[in-house]
């Protein structure tokens, strides 16, 4: 009975272990892509500086800013679409 508990003390430690490992592991992987993104933000910001002063020495009239605009949503109606009728399925030659 002893070397029962025994035993499955040393596999609920053994499993413990593994688990703890396979949390290191994920919060290793979650660090090194922080940094990737930490760099990938500080390499957009340098590429936008960059664009914004090819921009004034272009002389174009509103400098580059890091906002994004959204396109608006165009309306079928002005893009000429009628409304196509559903029918019940019957094709009429015309």
């Amino acid at each position: 009975m002893k070397a029962n508990k025994q035993q499955t003390r040393d596999n609920h430690m053994e499993c413990h272990h593994k688990m703890q490992a396979r949390i290191q592991e994920a919060e290793d992987t979650i660090q090194e892509q922080h940094l990737v993104i930490e760099a990938l933000v500080e390499e957009k910001a340098s590429l936008l500086q960059t664009i914004q002063g090819l921009q004034e020495d272009n002389g174009a009239s509103a400098p580059f800013d890091d906002e994004w605009e959204e396109e608006p949503k165009e309306d079928p109606e002005e893009e000429g679409l009628e409304d196509i009728p559903i029918g019940d399925g019957e094709i009429v030659d015309e």
